[in-house]
């Protein structure tokens, strides 16, 4: 099969991979019907996470099932899932309490999991699950359906960008008549634009200096944009805002500077949900959220508990995440699909095998 796997930075490459199997009672193997490729699988692509070796990449998938072991029965043979980026057992405290992303054997795609098998990438034609119990999220309509209504792509921003996205607006406590600020205009902020309408927010601000970008953050529900960043950025921010902050803001990018303006976005009491993977020291001032009154929350989006309560509305079409992916490719040109991400030419690119 063909599968992606990431050799050094900037050095991604479609490869034949030996077919997954079922390695114990509790995998599934499925055939990916999408995946796509995540602003987090840019942070090794462009070298600022080493790659020691060779290792297959890619962590959001959608697809049909295709074997499952004995110990399975949430997901049968035939069944269209969406599958979380985190893979969890459902039965440990963190699961039972809705938060799988920090399950006691929460595992990743490319990585080992409990029993110490190598797990696939999503970035391929076939994957083993394991923890499949849990882990697969089945929608309850055949795969042709969901094609010939497009609802595909939409489903497929579950498995992460869209969980994520609500996460932050969630965890910021957004509310009806909310004001919020979104710091990031990747996937996971648009998504987060997204989830803050869904919510209630009556203004949503979306931070963007890029035209494509800022024009689908309108088209999404944001109420207005500010292109400037940083300091610059508050100032803009207050200027629109006739003197005053945001309620909330979503810190969707995971830097230091991304966190800084989310904090100084934000009101005497307000609020900040961060779901930006934390790269470039990205820590949180004690002392200004003290003095302020701020309260931060947020982390890995507990995507699989996520979905059920997104799940209806995505498929009613009352929101439509599968809008961030801008560009579609086959799984073969899984490298050009990297570079275009990498480059900016893409803001998200859904691949087929």
């Amino acid at each position: 099969m063909l599968a992606t796997m990431i050799h050094a930075a900037r050095d991604v490459r479609a490869e034949e991979r030996p077919e997954p199997a079922l390695l114990t009672e509790h995998d599934a193997v499925l055939r990916v019907t999408a995946a796509c490729v995540c602003g987090s699988d840019l942070w090794p692509y462009r070298g600022v996470t080493r790659t020691k070796e060779p290792h297959p990449i890619g962590h959001e998938l959608v697809g049909v099932v295709e074997q499952v072991g004995a110990a399975v029965t949430s997901a049968a043979p035939g069944d269209f899932v969406v599958v979380p980026f985190t893979l969890s057992c459902g039965r440990c405290q963190s699961c039972r309490a809705g938060f799988p992303s920090a399950c006691d054997v929460v595992t990743g795609f490319g990585s080992t999991d409990r029993d110490g098998h190598p797990v696939d990438g999503a970035q391929s034609e076939r994957v083993r699950i394991p923890l499949a119990q849990h882990s697969l999220f089945p929608v309850g309509r055949p795969l042709e359906d969901l094609e010939a209504a497009g609802l595909v792509p939409h489903l497929l921003s579950l498995a992460d960008v869209m969980s994520t996205g609500h996460h932050a607006a969630v965890s910021a406590g957004v509310g009806p008549g909310d004001t919020v600020a979104v710091v990031g205009d990747g996937a996971v902020g648009l998504c987060g634009v997204i989830a803050a309408r869904r919510l209630g927010a009556e203004r949503v601000v979306a931070f963007s200096r890029h035209p494509d970008r800022a024009a689908l953050a309108r088209e999404l529900g944001a109420t207005d944009v500010v292109a400037e960043r940083g300091d610059e950025g508050v100032a803009a921010l207050r200027e629109l805002l006739d003197g005053d902050l945001a309620d909330a803001a979503l810190e969707c990018v995971g830097t230091e500077q991304s966190m800084a303006q989310a904090l100084g976005s934000v009101r005497g009491g307000g609020r900040v949900g961060f779901v930006g993977v934390p790269h470039g020291g990205s820590q949180v001032p004690v002392g200004q959220l003290f003095r302020r009154n701020i309260t931060v929350g947020g982390g890995m989006a507990p995507a699989r508990t996520l979905m059920a309560e997104l799940l209806d509305d995505v498929l009613s079409g009352a929101i439509l995440p599968g809008k961030v992916f801008d560009v579609e490719m086959p799984l073969a040109d899984v490298a050009d699909a990297y570079a275009a991400m990498d480059e900016r030419r893409a803001t998200k690119v859904l691949l087929r095998p």
